[in-house]
């Protein structure tokens, strides 16, 4: 009222609300929108004279962090920020509670120091630094024996099935695995990583291809086996095996986006191990996403429009062939053509598109399937890989018989693909008529736009001509939104062999790969590191990126 921020009709109103609820009457004033909760901690801090602090700005102290197990800072929703001696800085958006005071004395032998901050501020705080899922373990936590009611499964001993059945379906364990998938969702991973230790259960987050330790609260490796029957029951895998692999698909729905989770749990020391992949089930591929250069795509284009042939993209896992793949196909889906996919697993769904899981265990193999795909009347097929004689033979044939086929090789580069091929024994003479190009491909982080600076004291690029050398060249500096990495996002750097004349000419005499791909260079070609030093040219990425995926030319 002094600072008039209020009426006396919001006074009064705001008054017969506190009657109703029992809140404090400042949380009234900021729920019915008098007043914000910053205005209300200026007021408070005045009156009570206390500094008011952001935790953003604030660099918290490890040593307070452990001395503050993560039920009181939850369940007090306070946050500690320093500690010096028996004494811890405590910050609060509540000042005038007594109890944490006295609990921090009673149970901790801390004396406490009171700091203001909002109530979202702290909330991000004890998220950011006790971990992922911390306001929920620590209300189980608070729920167990000894604090209440409720259980909490143990960290040494086996627990029953049915035990293990019944948490599994209780709704903080439900709302604890959900906060793993959707701060992973967050933070664009594309794997999530669980791994019992010990003495620990790491997390991990896969974000831009880097793995990343996620902060979990210390105590989240009591809730190990019941977060993995948690998946097990999502994906529909047996609980009660522990001592197999097991694979499964889980859809979930995170925020407004639709996930497939593609689940793998593996036996280890201390107990199983689980990779979740995060698929997005609706995603839209289009080549000028993959970020070839406007000459590069044109000749892929030209290319992909021919009737026949094989077109091979090679890479080692995860340098992003499917991507590759599927942005091709979506290039060619139109009504008149058929286009048909075999894959283990399929990883994206594109509509129109007829798309055959294979399935070993009931005998469905690859082989099985490629010779069902050509009773089918296709004009397009997609081979997920070509691993051996056989399936690369039958592949090759798809092509004689008047069809466009791709397909994935696991090879280094492309003119190792020729040498992958002769040795798996397929002619040179089928190779050099079917194949149209072998596509080589890696992912380079891109430099995080929100920290982007000129780099003082830039790699040299190996290789690269004087014209290809920027006069500047960038790096990103890190911040919060890239993870303090200087990266955010990813972009495909490509070598394209398209099989001409003189290629055949050399596929057919069965030169080395290395012979094919010093005449290739000394004819002009672009290597896939080159294509990397055009990204650093305009910015994109950096040279050490470049330098970390490929190898010397």
């Amino acid at each position: 009222m002094e600072k008039k921020l209020i009426t006396p009709p919001a006074l009064e109103h705001a008054l017969l609300e506190q009657k109703k609820s029992g809140d404090l009457l400042g949380r009234v004033l900021i729920r019915l929108g008098y007043i914000s909760e910053s205005q209300l901690l200026e007021g408070l801090a005045e009156h009570l004279q206390l500094p008011i602090v952001h935790m953003k700005q604030l660099s918290i102290d490890d040593q307070a962090i452990k001395k503050v197990p993560v039920r009181f800072a939850w369940h007090y929703r306070c946050m500690p920020v320093r500690l010096k001696g028996k004494r811890v800085t405590l910050a609060m958006s509540d000042p005038l509670q007594v109890r944490p005071i006295d609990d921090l004395k009673v149970h901790y032998g801390l004396e406490a120091d009171i700091v203001l901050s909002t109530d979202a501020e702290i909330g991000e705080a004890i998220q950011r630094y006790y971990g992922v899922g911390a306001d929920t373990v620590g209300e189980i936590l608070e729920a167990a024996p000894g604090n209440g009611h409720g259980t909490t499964p143990s960290e040494t001993t086996e627990e029953p099935v049915a035990d293990l059945e019944r948490m599994a379906a209780d709704a903080s364990i439900i709302r604890l695995v959900n906060q793993l998938l959707l701060e992973a969702f967050r933070a664009r991973a594309s794997d999530v990583h669980i791994e019992p230790y010990r003495d620990e259960l790491r997390i991990r987050y896969r974000i831009d291809g880097i793995l990343y330790n996620v902060p979990v609260p210390d105590e989240m490796r009591r809730f190990h086996q019941v977060i993995i029957s948690r998946v097990k029951i999502m994906s529909g895998l047996d609980i009660v095996e522990k001592r197999l692999p097991q694979d499964g698909r889980i859809k979930v729905n995170v925020g407004n986006e639709e996930l497939e989770l593609r689940v793998s749990i593996m036996p280890s020391l201390y107990g199983e191990n689980v990779v979740l992949r995060l698929l997005p089930i609706n995603m839209l591929f289009h080549l000028e996403q993959l970020g070839m250069v406007p000459e590069d795509q044109k000749v892929l284009e030209q290319i992909i429009a021919k009737p026949h042939g094989v077109i091979f993209v090679t890479g080692p896992t995860g340098s992003g062939k499917t991507t590759t793949l599927y942005a091709c196909l979506s290039k060619l889906n139109t009504p008149e053509r058929k286009i048909i996919t075999i894959e283990n697993p399929i990883e994206y769904e594109l509509k129109g598109i007829t798309q055959i899981p294979v399935a070993p265990k009931l005998g469905f193999t690859f082989m099985e399937g490629l010779r069902s795909m050509l009773r089918h009347d296709p004009d397009v097929m997609m081979v997920g890989e070509v691993r051996d004689q056989e399936s690369a033979d039958i592949t090759i044939r798809m092509a004689l018989t008047g069809h466009l086929v791709f397909s994935t090789l696991h090879t280094n580069d492309a003119a190792g693909s020729v040498t992958r091929l002769l040795d798996m024994g397929i002619e040179p003479y089928l190779i050099s008529s079917t194949i149209l190009a072998f596509i080589a491909q890696r992912l380079v982080r891109v430099v995080c736009p929100d920290c982007k600076v000129v780099d003082p004291e830039p790699v040299v690029l190996a290789g690269a001509s004087k014209e290809q050398v920027p006069t500047t060249i960038y790096k990103g500096k890190g911040c919060e939104t890239c993870r303090m990495s200087g990266y955010r996002g990813r972009v495909g750097i490509y070598e394209l062999l398209i099989v001409d004349n003189a290629v055949r000419k050399l596929i057919m005499q069965k030169v080395p790969a290395e012979t094919i791909k010093q005449q290739l260079v000394g004819a002009g070609w672009k290597t896939m590191r080159q294509d990397g030093w055009q990204k650093v040219a305009v910015g994109k990425t950096t040279p050490e990126e470049v330098l970390r995926v490929t190898m010397d030319d």
